[in-house]
């Protein structure tokens, strides 16, 4: 991940493998560090939201229409990541729901989510202790005509290749935001399907 990501051994925080992340669990995180470097670290996945005399609740991505609400603009012109991972999952139908995992390929080469960070203090459930932690939450958009089979409303908005990752992290807002967008439906392929909501490898 290092080298595929472009961050310097001395950046990298050990981070265990696991064939599956489900929200609220850490992930590992690829950011720019305060002098500009990159660095990659665990993550928190889900911002954590309180709303008055409910528990807080986390939201796990965004959708790129309310990328200017108040909610999410400031991480996305300051704090934007990378979320790297080899596929993502969908559900169809219910009871029992099958769960359909996406990738570039049966290889599944690695890839990036456009994802966004800040860091949170408080509690992260209803009469819980404070925390100090960092979350990150991802964004979404229209799917292409491959996940809309599964999911007609959403997919993550996927950065494939260098060139994409860089522009993500270090350019301007306006510039960052030509990459939201559907990844190409012909560049990607249904890699496993299961009623079990963990990665099989298949």
């Amino acid at each position: 991940m290092t080298r595929l990501f472009k961050v310097g051994h001395n950046r990298a925080t050990s981070v265990e493998p696991d064939a599956s992340i489900f929200p609220a669990n850490d992930a590992a995180v690829v950011r720019l560090a305060e002098d500009g470097e990159r660095e990659l670290l665990p993550m928190s996945w889900g911002f954590v939201l309180n709303v008055k005399d409910r528990a807080p609740h986390r939201v796990t991505n965004f959708r790129d229409d309310k990328i200017d609400s108040r909610c999410w603009n400031k991480s996305f012109r300051e704090r934007r990541c990378l979320v790297p991972a080899s596929s993502f999952s969908e559900p169809k139908g219910r009871k029992p729901a099958i769960w359909h995992w996406f990738a570039l390929s049966e290889k599944r080469e690695p890839f990036a989510f456009a994802g966004i960070w800040r860091d949170h203090n408080g509690a992260i459930k209803k009469d819980g202790d404070d925390v100090s932690i960092t979350t990150f939450s991802f964004m979404t958009t229209t799917p292409n005509e491959l996940v809309a089979t599964i999911h007609p409303k959403r997919m993550p908005v996927m950065l494939v290749g260098a060139a994409d990752q860089d522009k993500w992290l270090s350019a301007e807002p306006d510039e960052a935001r030509e990459l939201v967008r559907s990844y190409p439906a012909d560049k990607m392929a249904i890699v496993q399907a299961s009623e079990e909501r963990w990665d099989q490898g298949a």
